[in-house]
């Protein structure tokens, strides 16, 4: 079995860690024990491009106990648990590359690695595997019988990508399930973003003026956690329907031009590119801390902020100083503006997780009976699919809900009843 991981020997204390996890994923169990008897993903070549957590590996476990081969690759240089990924290399024996830390190089190294499978179905956390894909080898497309996306930026790409005609087979955009972007944007990333930050600086949230670029899940969800913890939190958007909902919640809404020069913490969450650029670093005082929760570090201008700066070090884990040749303030830029949750700290909580890998385990068994059968287009994961998930989710939490009876079912599909 090839592999390409940092050490095998962290295999053991990577298994301790991946069970750990599986503790508050009740949901993907409960798959991962229909899979292993019905084996629905049976010889079915899985290539997979997410970030490589212990979340991800209980994803890979079922996947596998469903009777696919699984091939994974990280979807993010810095994302990759080493001791995980040697866990699947050496006790699971799936084909793992991804080093936390890889260069741009190795990256697409790895990338490539998992396309010499020629895998049937992609899954994707950003839709780097699939965009390789299709642009450098398009020879195996015939071969790709579907595939899914994960992530925000990931479907508009993809949605690009249709509109245009270039996308060669159908995806299920795994992010706009409701029990996917509902939690996992909003409540998994708000917390693990909060998280990131702090572990990386050891500075109090309270207190400070925190701004948030981009109010969309993941945006609102950061800004519901820092209000929490006291700071003055400030929004910045570029949808009027967005920012209005963010007053609406209470939050001051500014020009990022406006509030640079007051932020204490300022955190990108928008999936576009340089939002925050040269104008805005210079104007930020001294001691202001810079990071991203969006899928690319491209939301940060880190070129243009180099050419404006006199001098950079490395003052800290994954705290790199700037400082400004203008003004000669300090500006501080968090693993290397790459996703902060994950790079810093260990991204969305298990339980989170456990919801949205169950939808990516379900919509590769869905791409998978219907082989043939779906339009090449960004297709929404199945309804009956999201409600089951919850319907698990909220059974494993120990919670019932009412049933409509029989009268109320007829009542809401009909129009003859009136008042």
């Amino acid at each position: 079995m090839s592999h390409d991981v940092k050490d095998l020997s962290l295999a053991s204390k990577g298994n301790d860690r991946i069970e750990w996890a599986a503790q508050s994923m009740p949901v993907l169990s409960l798959i991962k024990e229909r899979f292993a008897a019905e084996k629905p993903l049976k010889g079915l070549r899985l290539g997979l491009c997410l970030h490589v957590t212990t979340e991800t590996a209980s994803l890979c476990r079922a996947l596998q106990a469903g009777g696919a081969e699984v091939y994974l690759c990280a979807s993010n240089p810095l994302s990759t648990q080493d001791d995980v990924a040697a866990a699947l290399a050496h006790i699971n024996k799936i084909p793992v590359f991804a080093i936390k830390g890889e260069d741009h190089q190795t990256y697409y190294k790895h990338i490539y690695s998992v396309l010499d499978v020629k895998p049937q179905m992609t899954m994707d956390d950003g839709a780097d595997l699939l965009s390789t894909l299709h642009s450098e080898k398009p020879a195996l497309l015939a071969e790709v019988i579907g595939g899914t996306e994960e992530t925000t930026t990931g479907v508009i790409r993809l949605k690009a990508m249709a509109k245009d005609g270039a996308l060669k087979y159908p995806v299920i955009a795994v992010n706009d399930a409701m029990t996917k972007h509902f939690f996992d944007n909003r409540y998994g990333t708000g917390q693990s973003t909060i998280d990131g930050m702090i572990r990386c600086t050891n500075r109090l949230i309270a207190g400070s003026v925190f701004v948030v670029a981009g109010y969309g899940w993941c945006g609102r969800g950061v800004a519901k956690r820092a209000d929490g913890m006291g700071a003055r939190v400030v929004v910045t958007e570029v949808d009027p329907l967005k920012a209005l909902e963010a007053i609406m919640d209470g939050f001051e809404v500014l020009p990022m031009a406006t509030i640079a020069p007051q932020g204490d913490f300022f955190v990108t969450l928008t999936g576009d590119i340089n939002v925050i650029r040269p104008e805005h670093f210079e104007a930020m005082k001294s001691g202001a801390i810079v990071c991203n929760s969006g899928h690319f570090n491209v939301e940060l201008d880190l070129d243009g902020l180099a050419q404006i700066a006199s001098q950079r070090r490395h003052i800290r884990e994954f705290v790199e100083e700037f400082t400004i040749k203008s003004t000669g303030r300090t500006i501080y830029i968090l693993a290397e503006g790459r996703l902060i949750n994950l790079a810093a700290a260990e991204g969305h909580p298990s339980s989170v997780m456990d919801m949205s890998f169950a939808n990516q385990a379900l919509a590769a068994e869905y791409v998978k009976l219907n082989q043939g059968k779906l339009p090449l287009s960004v297709l929404p994961v199945p309804l009956h699919i999201d409600q089951e998930i919850a319907r698990l989710k909220l059974r494993a939490m120990g919670f019932v809900i009412d049933e409509l009876t029989a009268e109320q079912e007829k009542y809401l599909s009909s129009w003859e009843s009136g008042t």
